[in-house]
Order: structure tokens, then sequence, then C-alpha cells
């Protein structure tokens, strides 16, 4: 087995210990997750395995000629070269073959009657069939087309920062190493991409170690959770949601462990459980209602407490956002066209879609930083905004932490009248007593992003704009700050490509499209992706019965015996149609992507399976009104 065994690993920044004498193992087919607060080394551990920037002391020790690939939050790809060179950069004998043999052709098509250069042909197509280089062709077109990149020729230069992560991305994924580490690498993918890579990395042969705030991603691809915590290394056997399950169980059985952090796994870990009935085609309104009659609902186990981040707003009134036939265009490219939006008190709007569409845009024009070409924009005059921005203010590095948010206030009234001091708000905001006196200069970008935050909250907003805040948030910080807007009385609108952030804070959304082309959706993402990827087939209405006599004219009060019957037995075989179609889903989850015969089965039968329990649903709806207690 291929394993990588680090022993004693140590590493400071200045008088800063990160972590110290971390002992692990990595083996062939670990599919792991690192997660912790921003600060605590995550990104420092994969770049000191990837001996990028190496240990302060400690050994890594690895097999002869065991592979390491590393994709960076920012690859380091050579400006000049182009994407061609970057992706068959590597050193294996694999990609020498490719290179070899494209230089071949081409020397060959320019002058077919050299000999020398059909030789040269000849060995080198001999070389790719050897090593089977062809199918490593075949894959890397693969992975180039799944990301987007099509023009090979391009330099490097010329690329956005998103592309560049694409490239790098498909470079690492090309490597095919015995240890591939991502840093963050759903950052700068859509949806379909997304989508494809958890397929890809679930089928990968090597070892994974991820660091990402995706926890969707984390669910499905994972197989173990790694937490850096304080110096510390802790690990977890299972994917995400397993995480949470046991950290919900620790935290419950430490005694000086806070209820309010031992509320908060437990609510998370409520979520996740009902979040599979949520994530379904099933309309949003069924699902509220049925909730109660699921057993696997029924075992989540109940949140209780209150959650960590503390709730103040200000007053809002009926009047909050209006647009009127809104217009705007920003050089060539169309923002908004003719758009109407009425945004009402206690909103939960996301905003997501294609990336340049003009989505951080349109919450500049509602915090008066951008103006309409056309039409009208109108803010209550109870509106308190706090917009948490992509391009944050820079902090004086100067000035301790503490000392900034006291510059709002000593404390902070919540909306039940408790007063809570700076102290506090920081240490629910996950900063300990001891960084409360640092430099903000000290600070990593993600925790400076988190402080940031808590200023924004601190002040006390009724709506809240956020703009890509999973970006630089980690993991911890998030599940706080879901919580808090859970108990939020006011409006938020949220721009996030974050799937898992979207559903837990947004029940109506946004999709732009570009071009001012706007997709309005009620109910949660999840629901949306799964409509638009994957169409459910309406059922037929079933054709009336023929009333054999004049129809009643009494109301229908309760359900016959035989309807009774009916109803029961429908719940029943509605719990086991979802477990049909959700075998049906892991089986098309686990078929290899090429066999489009079988994927295209399984895709009929889960359409009449969504089609069987969409009926059933709507029958047990209608008998459900006639029910009495």
């Amino acid at each position: 087995m291929q394993t990588l065994m680090a022993t004693g690993v140590t590493k400071s920044y200045g008088d800063k210990k990160l972590f110290s004498q971390l002992d692990f193992l990595i083996n062939a087919g670990d599919r792991i997750g690192l997660i912790g607060v921003n600060g605590t080394g995550k990104t420092t551990l994969l770049n000191g395995l990837a001996a990028t920037d190496p240990f302060d002391a400690g050994a890594v020790t690895t097999p002869k000629n065991y592979r390491i690939s590393y994709l960076a939050q920012r690859p380091a790809l050579a400006p000049d070269a182009t994407i061609m060179d970057a992706v068959y950069g590597g050193d294996s004998p694999v990609f020498a073959a490719i290179r070899q043999y494209d230089q071949a052709l081409a020397a060959y098509t320019a002058a077919p009657g050299d000999e020398a250069a059909a030789a040269a042909y000849t060995k080198a197509d001999a070389t790719m069939t050897q090593l089977a280089a062809w199918d490593v062709e075949t894959e890397i077109k693969t992975i180039l087309t799944q990301l987007h990149i099509t023009d090979l020729t391009q330099r490097i230069a010329t690329l956005s920062g998103g592309q560049q992560k694409r490239v790098g991305l498909a470079q690492v994924l090309i490597e095919s190493p015995d240890l591939l580490m991502l840093d963050e690498p759903t950052n700068h993918l859509d949806f379909a991409a997304i989508a494809w890579l958890e397929t890809y990395l679930a089928k990968y042969k090597g070892a994974l170690l991820i660091v990402t705030h995706d926890r969707y991603f984390l669910d499905r691809v994972t197989n173990h959770i790694w937490e850096l915590d304080r110096g510390r290394l802790f690990t977890y056997d299972g994917n995400y949601e397993a995480y949470v399950a046991k950290k919900a169980e620790q935290e419950a059985q430490a005694a000086a462990t806070s209820h309010k952090q031992q509320a908060l796994y437990q609510q998370e870990l409520a979520w996740m459980h009902a979040g599979a009935q949520a994530r379904s085609t099933k309309q949003q309104a069924r699902i509220n209602r049925f909730n109660d009659l699921k057993a696997d609902l029924a075992a989540a186990p109940a949140a209780n407490g209150t959650v960590a981040m503390q709730v103040a707003s200000t007053r809002l009134g009926k009047k909050v956002i209006e647009f009127h036939h809104a217009d705007l265009t920003l050089g060539p490219h169309r923002i908004l066209r003719d758009f109407d939006w009425l945004v009402q008190p206690g909103a939960r709007i996301g905003i997501t879609g294609v990336n340049g569409a003009g989505k951080s845009s349109l919450l500049n024009v509602i915090a008066g930083k951008l103006a309409l070409t056309g039409g009208s924009v109108e803010i209550g005059s109870t509106v308190q905004l706090g917009y948490y921005t992509q391009a944050a203010a820079t902090l004086d590095p100067t000035k301790r932490v503490i000392a900034y948010l006291q510059e709002v206030g000593e404390s902070l009234v919540t909306d039940a009248g408790e007063r809570i001091s700076v102290t506090q708000l920081l240490e629910q905001f996950l900063f300990p007593r001891a960084m409360h006196g640092e430099l903000i200069g000290r600070l990593s970008g993600g925790e400076q992003r988190r402080l940031y935050l808590l200023h924004i909250l601190m002040q006390k907003p009724n709506v809240l704009l956020l703009d890509e805040p999973t970006n630089d948030l980690d993991v911890a910080t998030l599940t706080v700050l879901e919580h808090y807007l859970d108990e939020f009385p006011g409006t938020v609108i949220t721009v996030s490509h974050d799937r898992y952030f979207l559903d837990k804070v947004a029940d109506a959304l946004l999709i732009f499209n570009g071009d001012g082309d706007i997709t309005r959706h009620v109910g949660l993402f999840s629901d949306y992706l799964a409509t638009t990827q994957a169409p459910v087939a309406k059922p037929q209405p079933a054709a009336a019965p023929k009333p054999a006599a004049a129809q009643p004219t009494t109301k229908k009060t309760k359900l016959t015996y035989a309807e009774e019957m009916e109803y029961r037995d429908l719940q029943t075989k509605m719990d086991a149609q979802d477990a049909k179609n959700a075998a049906l889903q892991a089986e098309m989850a686990a078929t290899d992507g090429h066999d489009y015969q079988k994927l295209g089965d399984l895709q009929r039968q889960l359409d009449e399976g969504n089609a069987a329990l969409d009926a059933m649903l709507d029958r047990f709806a209608e008998l459900d009104d006639y029910v009495t207690d």
C-alpha cells in the first residue's frame, strides 16, 4: 500500500505556533477533508507536505517514486507558458511520450518525405502504445472539456484568476499522483463542473487531501475528516455529516462545553438530516406538510438551545427595496433589462448564476454605489444596510482586534434585551480571548474577513447584503453565520455559488444567466438544480370517476373507511418510493460515466419513480385535508 507517514511535523510563523508534533498517515484510497477555523494552518499543512514551504521540524516519509500533486489557491503557473505547456508539463513518462508524439507528428506532417522525421514519428507512436498513452490523452481531453478549457494555445498571462485556477486543477488531475492535494478546488467552477469533479474524485484511485468550504462537496467526496484546532489534529471517520454527528456527540459529552456550542452542532446535524428531503424535487410546501410523517426525520436529533451568535437589528418597516423597470449596462455588458423586483421584510433571497453577469453590481445598486442607467430603485426609509463585500475595506494592521470592534460600541443589546459585551461577541464568533489583544496585521486573511463581518453585524443592520461570503470564511464560521441568519429578523440578500450555504439561508432565488436574463425561483437551490439538470416527468392527471348519481350537495368533512386505509397505505408507499429513488440515484452516481445506455435507463426509471411519487403526494394532500385528529 502506498502510504505517506508524517511524524512530529511542526510549523510556526514568528512567535505564533500553528501546529506542533503532528503525527498522521495517509493511505491509498483515503479521501480526507481538512477543516478548521481560518488561521489554524490548513494551507500551511498542505504547503509543508508539498515542500513548497517546509515544516520547521518533523519528517515526512513516502515510498520510492511516490508522487504528490498540489493545487494551491493561486496556482504557480509560468505566465509566458501556454495552457498546453502547463497541462502537459508534468515529469511522468506518459506526459513525456505525449509531448514527444506531438512534436514528432508536427515534424512529420511538415516534411512527410523526411526519413528521419518518419522514423521519429514511428518510434513516438510505438511509445504511446507501449505506455497506453492513448487512453491518457482521451482522459486529458475529457478533463479539459469538463473544466471548459478549449483553446490550449492561450498564454497563462492572458487568463483571469478563475481561468488559471481551472488550468491548475486540470494540471494536477491529469498528473494522477499518489497523493492529490486540493486547496479550495470548487472556487471558480460552475455547478455542472463541480458535479463532474465530485464524480471524478469519487473514483480516484490514489489518496486525496482537500481543503474546501463546500460542505456538499465534503459530504459527497470524503471518507475522513481531519480538523485542525489550536495546534492539534483531530481525525474522524466518515464524510462531513458523520463528522457533524460525532462532533455533536462529543460536545454534548464534554462537561466544559457551553450549552450554546452543543446546540450549534445539534442544530446543524438536524438540518442535514432534514435536508435530504429538502434537496429532493418535491415542492417545499409539501415537504413542510409531511415532515412529521417521515420516519427518518422523526429519528433525527432535536435541536435545543440557541445559536452561538446573538441576534440584534433595528426595526424594519414595510417598505424595503423596490425596483421599477430597471436597466443597467456596464460597458458592453447588459446587467438588468426592464427589471421589476419587490423585496419584502424578512425575505431570504439568494443570487447566483454565471460569472460576470452582474450579481455584485445588483448589490452595489442597492447600496447606492452604482447608478442605474434606466428605471428606478427605491429603498425604504427604515432600511439600515449591512454590506459584506468581496473587496472588504482595508483593516488597519496596527489596530488591536478588540479596539476595531470598540469603534462600533463596547457592547450590543440583542432583540431579546440581553446586553452582550465585545469580548463575548468575539468569543461567539470564534475568536478566543487570547486573540482579543492581537494586532490585526498578524491575523490570517480569513480571520480578518471574519472580523470584518462581525464589525458589520455589530452595527445592527436590518437588511444584510452578503457578497460571496463563503469564498473567505471557514466552515465553522459559516455554520455560526448560517444559524445567526436563521434567527435574524431582517432581510437577507446573498450572492453565492455555495450550494449548501444557499440551501440554508435562501428560500427564493435570482439566477443571472447573462445579458440581462434573470430567472426567478421560489424554493431551495438544490431543488432548482435538480429541476434544471434532470427534469422530472410530470404525472398525467388521472381521469375523474363518473358519478353514479347526482353529486351530493353536502360538504365532505371526513374520510371514508376505505379512504382512511388508502391514506395509511400511502405513507408506506411514499417511503418505499423515496428509498427506491435514492437507490437509483446512488446507482447512477456509481455508474461509469461512459456507459450512456445504462445511465439513460436509470434516468428513465428515476423519472418514472419521481412521477409516481408526485402522484402519491397529490393524492395524499387531497386526503390529508379531511384527516381528523
